[in-house]
């Protein structure tokens, strides 16, 4: 497969090579992993867990899941009467709080963890409230959603931040979970926004801290406030270079940004990483490796470069993994169906391969609105309409699993779908007034972050229909408001360049389409709209 340049795959090396060649010395295991950052987390335990605590802190900040168990296994090998390293273990099982929660064994074993936290004694009032917390985050799990209990846990973390508001770690902890209840329609951002003013000053003041630099990220992962994370998005990578998710973490601001080479770089220096982790360790592949690999994928697909992006699907199909798991599912699935979404190959997206039963439901919804988009604009209408109907069953069963923010993403695809299907039946007013309510619906509805993108973007698709259509100017408005949110869009670049040309506005056209060439610059150079871009430049 086509590997990175010779250059990132030199840093990738020097990322990896001191963790790897010290994970085979078994002695002073969390001692020997490299650097990960600076946490300072006292706690009432024995002195000589109390390093080891704070060595599992900052694997636990840095999202390093595998690392986590064994780091407070290690705190407990040095006292095991420390109750912090059970709610340590407890938070590490609950996984990323952005990705839905536990399953299964990670259910399982967390609420074992918070049920020996709660069962112990514990010497102050500051690690009483962290144990509440995560107690509230387990607590009747069988019968309660992720989203009910991790808001439990948040009301929890919110009581404990009012009695010690200037404890660090308790303000992290606060604001990270203001980020992760966060609604996904406030167009506000206010929690977001909350949290922001909880950590970059703290950042500020401790800028080696793992957790501060990766919250940061988080805080601003969305368009209106990703500027504000660009520092410490370039400076999370430095802060703690062993951990694999510390060097994709930071590609979630340059994809806001649209800075698709950094994104790219990020994103294979954190595949390696967490690889070759895994093979040292003698363990399966983790959902990370294709959380990276879908970022990677669509960084190489806004920049033309679709046989590099071919080939990360190709690796990724070699990541064996034991989750089934919302992010492994999502991103393994999502990079294959970019491939044709985004060079606009509407005939390969018809042909996309049937989902497989194990695929989560958001999963299998990729799939078919893949399926549907491809099958609705390729001449195949009619085979769109039970994958359509397919997309409205999954929207309705997510509502009434207690889903809504992913139910409501169903809903927006199936509309888009429908639009287009509507448009290929002759019911041109009636397309064009879907595509815009989904549109519309998408907007305030900010994505979430195992994905780097949607599919297609519903706007983006409005676009293409008025093109389609011939109104042009209300085509080039949607292209524009979609880059707005999505800057460096290579189908949306294209896409306004073209509504200009069209609707006769020549300077506007020249202008857009030296843009999207410039992004183009090393493109593959089998895509039309590249040649098309050239010709009209040449007259």
């Amino acid at each position: 497969m086509r590997r990175p340049a010779r250059s990132l795959r030199l840093a990738i090396a020097a990322t990896v090579a001191l963790p790897l060649s010290l994970l085979a010395q078994e002695h002073d295991h969390h001692h020997q992993l490299g650097k990960l950052g600076r946490v300072t987390f006292p706690v009432s335990c024995a002195p000589a867990a109390q390093q080891r605590f704070e060595q599992a802190m900052a694997v636990l900040h840095s999202f390093w899941w595998e690392e986590g168990d064994r780091a407070f296994g290690d705190v407990l090998a040095a006292d095991s009467s420390c109750t912090m390293a059970h709610w340590g273990i407890a938070l590490n099982a609950w996984g990323n709080p952005f990705a839905g929660g536990p399953v299964g064994p990670g259910l399982t074993k967390g609420s074992e963890a918070a049920a020996r936290a709660a069962a112990m004694p514990v010497r102050t009032a500051r690690e009483r409230g962290f144990v509440a917390a995560v107690g509230a985050l387990y607590r009747d799990a069988e019968s309660t959603p992720n989203s009910a209990r991790l808001q439990a846990y948040a009301d929890t973390m919110a009581r404990l931040h009012r009695q010690f508001p200037r404890d660090v770690e308790v303000s992290i902890y606060y604001a990270l979970s203001l980020l992760a209840t966060a609604p996904k329609t406030d167009t506000t951002f206010a929690q977001q926004r909350r949290a922001i003013a909880i950590v970059e000053p703290l950042f500020a003041r401790y800028p080696d801290h793992p957790g501060l630099a990766h919250y940061v990220i988080h805080a601003t992962d969305t368009p209106p406030l990703a500027h504000l994370g660009l520092r410490a998005a370039r400076r999370y990578a430095q802060i703690a270079p062993a951990a694999p998710h510390a060097q994709h973490m930071p590609s979630h601001i340059f994809v806001r940004l649209g800075l698709w080479n950094e994104t790219i770089a990020s994103n294979w220096k954190s595949y390696r990483a967490g690889a070759d982790y895994a093979k040292a360790m003698g363990k399966p592949g983790a959902p990370e490796e294709l959380h990276a690999l879908d970022y990677a994928v669509y960084g190489y697909l806004q920049r033309g470069q679709d046989s590099a992006a071919r080939a990360a699907v190709a690796e990724a199909g070699q990541v064996k993994t034991n989750s089934r798991g919302l992010v492994a599912s999502y991103n393994r699935t999502a990079m294959a169906a970019r491939v044709p979404l985004e060079r606009s190959d509407w005939a390969a997206a018809a042909a996309f391969p049937e989902p497989a039963d194990s695929l989560a439901p958001i999963a299998t919804a990729l799939v078919r609105f893949t399926r549907a988009i491809g099958r609705a604009r390729s001449g195949r209408a009619a085979e769109a309409g039970p994958e359509i109907a397919a997309l409205d069953s999954i929207a309705t069963a997510l509502g009434t699993q207690g889903e809504p923010y992913w139910s409501r993403v169903v809903r927006i695809k199936r509309d888009a779908a429908e639009a287009w299907l509507r448009l290929a039946a002759g019911d041109t007013t009636g397309a064009l007034v879907l595509a815009r309510a989904a549109a519309d619906s998408e907007e305030v509805t900010d994505k979430a972050p195992v994905t780097p993108a949607e599919l297609l973007p519903a706007r983006e698709l409005e676009g293409d229909m008025l093109l389609l259509t011939g109104h042009y100017p209300e085509a080039r408005k949607a292209y524009q408001a979609t880059l707005a949110r999505e800057r460096n869009r290579a189908r949306s670049l294209f896409g306004m360049a073209r509504a200009a040309e069209l609707a006769g506005d020549r300077q506007a056209a020249a202008a857009g389409y030296q843009q999207f060439l410039r992004l183009m610059a090393k493109a593959d150079q089998d895509r039309p709209e590249v040649a098309r871009a050239r010709a009209f430049l040449r007259r």
